[in-house]
């Protein structure tokens, strides 16, 4: 029992950058902007969070430089589509190669150095909880943080006014703009939060769920972080559920690679991320739509809700207001 809460805890703690990431580009997405330079930015900052962290020995130098490099990069994402009128898809692959080729270049000096990271900071008398102790009060700041921006991001956009007013400008530009909004202005301040928590993310990986920095340090976790914004629906809590999914799937291979030695070890490595391909296909298949004809129509609706969601209808459409 207490092996599997030590996986459990685990999982939550390495699972903590794919919901930074994962939240901040619901976030952007809600907004109507599509940030698809995810992988290449989350690999730039969490090198720039290694190399300023181990330049000046400062953990929280390091988020900062790398929020500070996600906002950036989410920056000229918003520029070029509200300003420039191009289109966000294609400048957000094009970021994605300049980033990943970026992070190479300027990371040379700080491949395999020595690590630093975030230190374990349990929380005193919580930490001591049986079960629930381990699970959630005896990690990192980090980890506590992503806990935190999920409750924070769903408290904002739906129970607050300016978090309606998030929904109105990605939904519908046009009528929130009638209602007042500055739609391009608060597109670009929602694009860059969620760029900066994309940001945090790199660090995330670099300071602590993957501590260091190598060339291609986080290639294909910014595919999945996406992939987890679609799987959740842009609903803060389902993309952390993906993002703790995606996780214990990892684990899986991990626990799997032990007990099958002989077997190549890039088998577990990529099998976590067919898994999860295998899961949003199995979740937006005609055979879930037949298994749900046999539940129980109001289970039914919500088991729907819960697996299916709706994006933003102004998604990657810039808005004009003349």
């Amino acid at each position: 029992m207490d092996i599997v809460i030590r996986l459990l805890a685990s999982i939550l703690a390495d699972s903590a950058p794919l919901v930074f990431a994962a939240v901040g580009e619901t976030i952007t997405e809600k907004a109507g902007v599509i940030n698809l330079s995810l992988d290449g930015s989350l690999m730039l900052a969490a090198m720039a969070g290694f190399a300023v962290a181990y330049s000046t020995g400062s953990v929280a130098a390091g988020f900062l430089a790398a929020m500070a490099v996600g906002a950036l990069v989410a920056l000229l994402i918003a520029y070029a589509g509200i300003a420039l009128n191009r289109d966000q898809v294609a400048v957000g692959f094009i970021l994605t190669v300049l980033c990943t080729d970026l992070s190479s270049f300027l990371g040379t000096p700080f491949v395999r150095k020595p690590i630093i990271t975030a230190l374990p900071a349990p929380i005193p008398f919580l930490s001591d909880i049986p079960v629930l102790g381990t699970l959630f009060f005896n990690h990192s700041v980090t980890v506590y943080a992503s806990f935190a921006v999920v409750l924070l991001a769903w408290l904002f956009m739906f129970k607050t006014q300016p978090g309606l007013m998030l929904q109105g400008i990605g939904e519908r530009p046009a009528a929130a703009f009638a209602r007042g909004a500055n739609v391009n202005r608060l597109r670009y301040l929602y694009t860059l939060i969620g760029g900066a928590l994309v940001g945090v993310a790199g660090a995330a990986f670099s300071l602590g769920a993957s501590p260091g920095w190598s060339y291609h340090h986080t290639q294909g976790f910014g595919w999945i972080a996406l992939s987890i914004v679609i799987f959740g629906g842009w609903h803060p809590f389902r993309a952390a559920f993906g993002a703790y999914l995606f996780g214990g799937l990892q684990t899986l291979g991990s626990v799997l690679q032990a007990g099958m030695p002989d077997m190549p070890i890039y088998v577990f490595q990529v099998a976590p991320f067919l898994m999860m391909i295998l899961v949003l296909l199995a979740a937006n298949s005609e055979g879930l739509d037949r298994l749900m004809a046999y539940l129980p129509a109001g289970f039914a609706r919500w088991l729907t809700r819960m697996l299916r969601g709706q994006s933003p209808a102004a998604l990657g459409a810039n808005f004009h207001s003349e």
